[in-house]
């Protein structure tokens, strides 16, 4: 499986614009919405936000807790 990022903006209407010609025709697609302009993305903090809300609903499970518990002190 391969993934592929691609840069796109929205116009004042609402409409979506990409950079430059990509093939989607029989894509799926998840678009995230990043924070302004003002917003430095290379920033490590910008990755543990996006990753938070996901890390959260996988690990914070019974039986996650069960599997790692023989690290517990």
């Amino acid at each position: 499986m391969t993934f592929l990022t691609i840069e796109a903006t929205f116009d004042q209407d609402g409409c979506l614009h990409v950079e430059g010609a990509v093939d989607l025709k029989g894509k799926r697609v998840l678009i995230t919405v990043l924070p302004g302009d003002d917003y430095d993305i290379s920033s490590g903090h910008f990755s543990a936000l996006m990753s938070e809300e996901t890390l959260a609903r996988d690990w914070d499970l019974p039986e996650e807790d069960e599997a790692w518990a023989h690290l517990q002190d």
